[in-house]
């Protein structure tokens, strides 16, 4: 009976240390466990802080972009606002262009008809001189063309009276030195 008992304790004791061995290596692998945990969660929070930092940085580059986003839109108002202005003027130029030159094309007909009235009442002149040449008797190799007549009769149009200037002496063409409005040809009305 004590071998059995003998027995018994040695079955204990190696059953005990069986247990104890086992334990001793579950808590060996707990604890290689719990350090692959450790390691991999200690991983797992660098990747954390990592991704953190990449979304602060996204972050700030949205925050940059919408502020970009929001000057530009601002610039294209302005732009539009700019565009609108120079139509605004570009219309009122244009309106006011047209305005002057309908305003000078009014002026140059109103010219070009005092320079036909003009051009008329020459034409009458260059009649009259004629006539009063011929009235003086018509001194032989005088001006006997309309168009010498013109270029050697002066007409002054507030004097009532014509000056023969001639070869440009102080003298008249018909030798009188007398150069008195009452000597002179009247005009004609």
């Amino acid at each position: 009976m004590e071998a059995a008992s003998f027995l018994l304790k040695e079955d204990l004791i190696r059953s005990l240390r069986k247990a104890e061995s086992e334990k001793v290596s579950a808590m060996l692998d707990h604890s290689n466990l719990i350090r692959e945990v450790n390691r991999r969660l200690q991983l797992h929070l660098g990747e954390i802080r990592g991704l953190k930092d990449i979304n602060q940085k996204l972050q700030e580059d949205n925050q940059e972009l919408r502020d970009l986003c929001c000057f530009l839109d601002d610039d294209r108002q302005k732009g539009k606002k700019v565009s609108r202005e120079w139509q605004r003027l570009g219309r009122y130029s244009a309106s006011m262009m047209h305005k002057e030159v309908a305003l000078y094309l009014q002026k140059l007909k109103e010219l070009e008809v005092r320079q036909e009235e003009v051009v008329k009442e020459n034409l009458e002149l260059k009649e009259l001189c004629v006539l009063l040449d011929e009235e003086k008797g018509g001194v032989a190799g005088c001006r006997n063309s309309i168009d010498s007549q013109a270029s050697l009769c002066q007409l002054n149009a507030t004097s009532t009276f014509i000056r023969d200037v001639g070869d440009g002496s102080s003298t008249s063409s018909t030798g009188s030195t007398d150069m008195s409005p009452t000597s002179l040809p009247r005009r004609r009305p």
